[in-house]
């Protein structure tokens, strides 16, 4: 039954769903795993108000042309390539996971991995590298396969015949013979490589998409990342409370949904960087000179075998994450503010029932806070719909 919108505020629309506990119908992308927990969808209508589309990840940002700031960092020390290739395997007695290794380039890296008895697929964007690669392989018993692939446009949202460096990771995952595994299952494979250098925050994102709606590579189960990323993101993306003014959306999301290791920090200066008129010398701007000069952090990102529940599945992560948007566009307010403008029901009784106060700040709320707040208004039996829709709020 739809809740009457008559006498709401003009700047809210009621868009929830008695007994359904979310107000937007998910896309076709949005999957629901056989073996995860599943909400009702009775009395769902195609002509239902949803939330504002998820970010476009086909477009570049304008700040800056490709040919300034895009470029790739490349391993081609050889003792780096080793020290990365023993902590990607892991202990020694211990049978390797597939690696799928992004970009790979002139494949040092690649060939420390084979050499210590790792089975890689090399994901090269880069047709230069390809040759080469390739003969890396030969002889190598099927341990390495090279693909034309650029992992961070996996299964685009464009549309249409997808073209490589672009890939569908159904198409991937069939010709490598992977199967999809439960979501509580070990492990299926690790993903190795580098955030792209002037696109990190957006492949974030992406990646965040992903997961919390289990399609993509995720539809295949707990791919765990291992990537090295900027200094500047990786202070935001493992901020909390304790440092608030680097703490983001970003940061819930991403702490929710895995556990986050530090690996390894290399300097900038470990490796090498080309852009796409080959090596790069003598910088002189100003912005690609700051991204060069950051340290580079490999962080493993493990998701959370408990990350779904019965009130937080991939049928309903986008209220999560419109909640958390909503409370960080207005970080110095307080959680009880932001709830009198999300919900109908008590936004005191709600922070009472997870032991917060009333003056309760969102810049002081740690990430497993606001997944126990979502939950708790998601199993909330005190109301017949439990959210309200800002038609103010964008993407942010």
């Amino acid at each position: 039954m739809w809740i009457p919108v008559a006498g709401l505020p003009r700047r809210l629309r009621l868009s929830a769903l008695a007994g359904a506990g979310r107000f937007c119908i998910l896309g076709s992308e949005a999957a629901t795993r056989k073996h995860l927990p599943a909400r009702n969808s009775c009395g769902l209508s195609d002509s239902s108000p949803q939330l504002w589309p998820e970010p476009d990840f086909r477009h570049q940002p304008k700040k800056a042309s490709k040919s300034s700031l895009d470029f790739k960092r490349y391993v081609t020390d050889r003792r780096l390539a080793e020290t990365l290739a023993q902590i990607y395997l892991g202990k020694p007695n211990r049978p390797p996971h597939l690696l799928l290794e992004c970009n790979p380039g002139p494949g040092i890296l690649t060939q420390a991995l084979l050499e210590a008895g790792a089975k890689v697929v090399a994901l090269e964007s880069d047709k230069t590298f390809i040759p080469h690669l390739e003969s890396l392989g030969r002889n190598l018993d099927g341990k390495l396969q090279v693909i034309h692939c650029d992992f961070f446009k996996i299964d685009p949202r464009s549309g249409g015949v997808i073209k490589p460096p672009a890939m569908s990771s159904r198409g991937l995952f069939k010709n490598l013979g992977i199967e999809a595994v439960p979501w509580t299952a070990d492990i299926p494979l690790k993903v190795v490589g580098m955030f792209p250098s002037r696109d990190e925050k957006r492949a974030l994102w992406k990646l965040a998409y992903d997961l919390y709606s289990c399609t993509s590579i995720y539809k295949f189960g707990r791919i765990e990342v291992n990537m090295f990323i900027g200094e500047k993101e990786f202070q935001k993306l493992m901020a909390d409370p304790r440092n608030p003014e680097l703490y983001h959306v970003l940061s819930v999301i991403w702490q929710v949904a895995c556990e986050i290791k530090v690996l390894h920090m290399e300097p900038s200066s470990s490796f090498v960087v080309y852009t796409r008129k080959g090596p790069l010398e003598n910088p002189k701007r100003r912005e690609l000179l700051d991204l060069l000069q950051q340290k580079l952090y490999l962080i493993q990102m493990t998701p959370r075998q408990n990350l779904f529940t019965k009130n937080l599945t991939p049928m309903n992560y986008n209220i999560f994450f419109h909640l958390l948007k909503h409370c960080f566009g207005r970080r110095s307010a307080t959680v009880v503010d932001h709830l009198r403008s999300l919900t109908p029901l008590d936004a005191r009784d709600i922070l009472m029932q997870i032991g917060k106060q009333e003056d309760q700040k969102v810049v002081n709320m740690y990430p497993q806070d606001f997944k126990t707040l979502f939950e708790t208004i998601e199993c909330s039996k005190n109301c017949a719909y439990r959210w309200l829709y800002d038609e103010t709020l964008e993407d942010r």
